[in-house]
């Protein structure tokens, strides 16, 4: 966790998106060969023997490692939209948001009940978004989920993780 060479090429920007906000920018750790491959080889690392059969990507960070960590792990890629975006029919979860409150949702025919799913985001901040994901996967009854995020914020006020199932396996590669 917190590897050097990750911390040092992340991005931070203060007062986005609006003031007081310190904002973790993953982009710059995309843009970077050797960052992508320190990232998918850590998450590989952790999930090649979990039986993973479908990573769940959330809109839109979380489709980049997710896709490529899909393909590593030679499972298929379920992508997790904004309501509208899914041009099949969808399943969707509604929730609350720090700035408001939105809609997920995921093609009804994605995930099925013998599906083991990695649900994967860039940042775990508050955790409402994942915590939707998450619902909205259960819809689909997996056999197991697990949980991952290249970041997460650790400040005393957010408390994300608790509003993430105790059961569940969730990781990060870094911890701030």
């Amino acid at each position: 966790m917190n590897n050097p060479i990750l911390v040092n090429n992340l991005r931070c920007i203060p007062d986005f998106p609006i003031k007081g906000i310190n904002f973790r920018d993953v982009t710059t750790l995309f843009s970077n060969a050797e960052c992508m491959q320190i990232i998918i080889d850590e998450l590989y690392e952790k999930y090649k023997d979990k039986g993973i059969t479908k990573v769940v990507g959330i809109e839109s960070r979380g489709f980049v490692i997710g896709a490529a960590l899909a393909a590593r792990l030679g499972a298929g890629m379920v992508l997790c939209r904004k309501k509208g975006k899914l041009p099949a029919e969808t399943i969707e979860e509604n929730y609350s948001k720090e700035y408001g409150t939105d809609t997920l949702e995921i093609h009804k025919d994605a995930i099925n009940s013998n599906d083991i799913v990695l649900l994967h985001d860039d940042l775990l901040a508050t955790g409402g978004t994942m915590k939707a994901a998450y619902n909205l996967c259960q819809k689909f009854q997996p056999r197991n989920t697990y949980i991952s995020f290249i970041i997460e914020i650790k400040d005393k006020e957010l408390h994300g993780r608790d509003l993430l199932p105790k059961e569940v396996e969730v990781s990060t590669l870094l911890s701030m």
